[in-house]
């Protein structure tokens, strides 16, 4: 990532602290791991939740064909325009994930096969983070697939412990990745199947 685009996301961390829960963006690597494996089908209808700068958008647009669907729902302004001045084509949804529904009657889908999530869940509340999970699980079909990352340092941590324990109750299946040490700060993988 680009100098500028890293001040930028210092920037959105210090003024925006609520919705901006890394000191870094993401790595090249973590974003690989996240796309290996959400395992978009030929005609997935994909969502990213908080693509921040766009560390993982840039990868899922690489990765899409012809028939899939992609939008991205981002509730920092500052973020959601920036993706739109890097991604012309992308769809950018100004709300919270919880608002999914919505955002799936804007873009004209029924479902979201694939979701792929940069949000902060250890800073949210568990109300929050219930209601983003929830609203997802209302649009995501059978054998749908949710993946999103945990830092190593913060998974003993209670909120860390609550949200894969919030996983494991949605799911019919969550899988942790091998760590991904080139991320800063390294980090792991979770693939949800619903």
């Amino acid at each position: 990532m680009a100098n500028g685009e890293t001040r930028f996301f210092i920037g959105q961390l210090l003024n925006k602290p609520g919705s901006t829960g890394a000191l870094l963006p993401s790595s090249g690597r973590l974003a690989a791991r996240m796309i290996e494996n959400a395992r978009i089908q030929p005609d997935s209808v994909v969502a990213e939740y908080g693509p921040g700068t766009g560390a993982f958008t840039g990868p899922i647009l690489r990765e899409l064909k012809p028939g899939q669907r992609f939008f991205a729902i981002e509730v920092n302004e500052n973020f959601a325009g920036e993706l739109e001045k890097r991604f012309p084509d992308l769809h950018v949804h100004r709300c919270c994930a919880s608002g999914v529904a919505d955002c799936c009657r804007r873009e004209g889908v029924d479902r979201v096969d694939r979701v792929v999530s940069g949000l902060p869940w250890a800073i949210f509340p568990d109300d929050l983070r219930d209601r983003i999970l929830d609203a997802m699980l209302e649009v995501m079909p059978d054998g749908g697939v949710f993946v999103t990352f945990a830092y190593l340092h913060a998974l003993l941590l209670p909120a860390a412990r609550r949200f894969r324990r919030a996983l494991g109750s949605r799911f019919s299946r969550v899988e942790s990745s091998k760590p991904v040490w080139l991320n800063l700060p390294p980090a792991l993988v979770y693939r949800c199947v619903k």
